[in-house]
């Protein structure tokens, strides 16, 4: 038997006015364990949870996020179901449903899986488009996937053409398209459909994260947001992006100059209602009157509460959990690095 041990960190998008353009990774992991028998080739499937965080996750691989972007990619590249019978172990120890990139953790863990299970030998490019074919926005999964600060965007990228492939780009496309010829429902991600860029970040940061003991839906919280924006908002915005992609990576950090550059216009105001305490969190600490503090922000759609901060870690963490604590709202938090490394796949013989 062969083991595969798979470990995506959570993130935290946006960081305040880098609206589906941020992400930093965190020093809280989902692993997936894969047990793959070298002798049973009928391409079972058996899932098995441990730990926390796993409530009304489904145990069906075709339903399970996991094992539902790993057959996603096997078919793409010729496989109807797992090479061999195997045991999918999953220990995830990040919050459901609580804006630390949950979903995109197990989109990427699942993209890993079949690439080690099939040994597809897929680049870092092309595990990315996979998993922007399921999880439609960068921040998260591209922070996941490559680690530490990162800038994302998405294009549509036109490869007809003379423009060459590489031998190992050539290869994995035939495999690609082949499975496509054999199966026309099958629907193959372009290539290129996301970019992303590893930012600096200074290693004195740490993320507080305060987390509500409540979820909140992704779909709810974009629901809010307008359709359209005021050019001064959008301004806004733009220019605090600017700064903060700087700024975090200086070795000795401003807090003031990252904490305006942390302000947003496109999302925060729109979801105060959603996640109580939030207006007051956003308007009350400062690093004049909160020692240590650099920033603080929604982590993702919400509800977590996002600080980055130098010093202090648990003082800050009790002052805004005293906040939620006059809104009636039970919530937990950690202190947590901000890791340079993304997901990783490490392979044991048994």
């Amino acid at each position: 038997m062969v083991s595969y041990t798979i470990n995506v960190p959570a993130t935290s998008a946006n960081i305040g006015p880098g609206y589906d353009v941020m992400g930093l990774s965190l020093s809280l992991y989902l692993t997936v364990t894969a047990q793959v028998s070298e002798t049973d080739s009928s391409g079972a499937v058996t899932l098995v949870y441990e730990g926390e965080n796993q409530s009304g996750l489904p145990l069906d691989p075709r339903r399970n996020l996991i094992t539902s972007t790993a057959l996603y990619v096997l078919e793409c590249n010729g496989f109807s179901e797992f090479p061999r019978a195997t045991q999918v172990t999953v220990n995830n120890r990040i919050p459901l449903g609580r804006g630390l990139g949950s979903s995109g953790a197990a989109v990427v863990a699942g993209v890993l899986l079949a690439n080690a299970v099939s040994q597809l030998n897929l680049t870092q490019q092309r595990m990315l488009d996979y998993c922007l074919m399921i999880e439609h926005h960068p921040d998260n999964v591209a922070a996941a996937l490559v680690g530490g600060f990162v800038a994302s965007y998405l294009v549509d990228v036109d490869r007809s053409g003379n423009i060459p492939a590489s031998e190992a780009d050539q290869a994995q496309r035939e495999r690609e398209l082949s499975a496509q010829a054999a199966d026309s429902s099958i629907r193959l991600p372009q290539e290129n459909i996301g970019h992303f860029l590893q930012l600096g970040c200074s290693p004195l940061i740490k993320a507080i994260a305060i987390i509500p003991q409540f979820e909140l839906a992704t779909s709810k919280a974009r629901a809010v947001l307008p359709k359209q924006y005021e050019t001064k908002d959008v301004v806004f915005n733009l220019q605090r992006l600017a700064v903060l992609t700087t700024a975090l990576g200086r070795e000795k950090p401003d807090p003031w100059l990252i904490y305006r550059a942390m302000a947003d216009k496109v999302h925060q105001p729109y979801r105060m209602h959603l996640v109580p305490g939030l207006p007051e969190i956003l308007k009350t600490f400062d690093p004049d009157n909160t020692p240590g503090l650099l920033g603080v922000c929604l982590s993702g759609a919400g509800p977590t509460i996002l600080v980055l901060a130098i010093d202090n870690f648990d003082k800050i963490a009790a002052q805004i959990r005293a906040v939620f604590d006059r809104h009636s709202v039970e919530t937990k938090y950690q202190v947590l690095d901000i890791v340079s490394e993304g997901a990783t796949c490490q392979m044991s013989p048994k």
